[in-house]
């Protein structure tokens, strides 16, 4: 009796979720089928189609929680790969995210403005997109055309700009959001600057002493260790910090929150110690120039004169005295106003032998064409195998000097679209200070990307990009975002209103 009840539940069921049984039953055929044929890889492969199917479901009905678990993985990629916890390419998950994001925007038509997409940056990513799509028919080391090469290349030269510009810009679409994007930014920062005082004080795990033996071996330098923290490596993450910290310090400058205004202090000077821990030299003038361009931004004697002073003593701190010597950090970024310098002679004879092969070739070598793809034979191998230490410098061999023409002009515009609506637009002190921090991070972040082969790298495109886009969205939001600032002043207000009260009944 009881095993016809349980046979009977059995049919119930299966003649219920008939589908959803059968679906299972072929799926779990296959897994079988890969496991013998191709292996466990394969098998593992199957298996996890369900738990996908799932993180779909879950990413349609929980929109920002996807955007902010990209936002989390587009930080920590390099990190996770370096302790061998990416079975896929780095850039594989977060481009798989972004793709995913975009495709539930498409859906959910109510979800794109495209007001708010059309715009100076918009039309300058595709200009630039459409160059490095013309690019796949660049035949110039007479290799024939491979749309496999040219498209990884492209990917992450192009791609990925325009899909943190389209992401960031759909999803941040509101005041509240503007600011956790900071808020988030900085959180990140700060576990980023921690974990470079954890290789300082405590020493580095056993995978980044065997990364520092096999791949960084330049992050030993006359005695100074250049820390790296969660990034690719000591380079990415000074000018990184950099960058950060100038945004943060504007924000705190900027902001009528207390609270706010503590948060991204705190932020600012930490984030501007790990940019020394870094031992990047180029770091340090990427902070320069970010604060130089928040003189002109802030349209303020009173925020101009007291920024350029100090601006003005710490470069004299570093280039006209010895003060501070006997540490290694200041030692190190004081090294990068002596004109002698060794590394940067290096560089400027690698940039004298790319000029004479790239005569020839103005539309590049090719996207795509590596030191592994050119044969030894071929009239442009010097060029795939000089070490191009710099991003422009590698824009400048794979798309020519037509292509380093259109990223500079397209660059150009986008950040001074940018500029142009914080100067004259944008009414809100605070709002202005949000996107003065953004412009004069990609301002900073750019000239990190002069200095070194950094500014595609993870995680800059969707913070430096994907922020610049923000300040395309503030005039839409400025009104909605004179209420939101009015709303948090209120309850700040009344906070030290409370807190005064029980001052004054304690007294009592």
């Amino acid at each position: 009796m009881i095993e016809k009840n349980y046979s009977n539940s059995f049919s119930a069921y299966t003649h219920e979720n008939g589908g959803r049984v059968a679906l299972l039953f072929l799926l779990f055929l296959v897994a079988i089928y890969q496991l013998i044929n191709s292996g466990f890889n394969a098998f593992a492969i199957v298996c996890m189609l369900p738990v996908a199917a799932l993180a779909l479901i879950i990413a349609f009905k929980h929109k920002m929680f996807t955007f902010w678990t990209l936002f989390v993985v587009n930080y920590s990629v390099m990190f996770l790969s370096r302790y061998e916890m990416m079975p896929v390419p780095t850039s594989v998950p977060t481009e798989m995210m972004e793709v995913l994001l975009l495709a539930i925007a498409i859906i959910d038509m109510k979800m794109l403005h495209f007001e708010r997409i059309a715009n100076v940056m918009f039309l300058s990513l595709i200009v630039w997109c459409l160059y490095c799509t013309l690019e796949v028919l660049n035949n110039t080391c007479g290799l024939g055309i491979d749309p496999g090469a040219w498209f990884m290349g492209a990917r992450l030269m192009a791609f990925q700009l325009m899909y943190a510009f389209l992401i960031c810009s759909i999803y941040i679409h509101d005041s509240k959001r503007i600011h956790q994007f900071f808020i988030a930014w900085a959180a990140l920062s700060l576990f980023a600057a921690f974990w470079a005082w954890k290789q300082k004080n405590i020493g580095f795990t056993d995978m980044e002493n065997k990364w520092l033996v096999v791949a960084g071996r330049t992050h030993f330098v006359n005695g100074i260790i250049r820390y790296f923290s969660v990034f690719s490596d000591a380079a990415n993450f000074g000018c990184h910090m950099a960058a950060a910290a100038v945004a943060f310090y504007i924000i705190a400058i900027t902001t009528k929150i207390r609270r706010h205004r503590i948060f991204f202090l705190i932020s600012g000077i930490l984030s501007m110690w790990a940019m020394f821990s870094s031992g990047t030299r180029t770091a340090l003038f990427c902070f320069i120039l970010g604060g130089c361009a928040y003189i002109v931004l802030s349209k303020s004697f009173k925020i101009a004169i007291p920024v350029t002073i100090a601006g003005a003593l710490f470069v004299c701190f570093l280039a006209f005295t010895t003060i501070g010597n006997g540490n290694n950090m200041i030692r190190r970024m004081r090294s990068g106003f002596n004109k002698n310098d060794a590394s940067a002679s290096t560089r400027d004879v690698n940039k004298a032998s790319i000029r004479k092969y790239i005569q020839d070739a103005p539309w590049g070598i090719g996207i795509g064409n590596g030191y592994d793809k050119v044969p030894a034979n071929n009239k442009y191998r010097k060029l795939s195998t000089i070490p191009p230490d710099s991003e422009y410098v590698f824009i400048w061999v794979h798309t020519g000097i037509i292509g380093l023409v259109v990223f500079l002009i397209t660059t150009m515009a986008m950040w001074l679209g940018a500029c142009c609506i914080v100067f004259f637009r944008l009414k809100n002190r605070s709002l202005q200070g949000m996107g003065a921090a953004l412009c004069c991070s990609f301002i900073a972040i750019q000239l990190g990307g002069y200095g070194n082969q950094i500014l595609m790298q993870f995680p800059n495109v969707l913070i430096f990009y994907g922020g610049l886009s923000l300040v395309y969205i503030m005039p839409h939001i400025e009104a909605e975002y004179n209420i939101y600032e009015a709303k948090l002043i209120a309850e700040q207000e009344e906070r030290k209103r409370i807190k005064l009260e029980k001052k004054r009944a304690a007294r009592v």
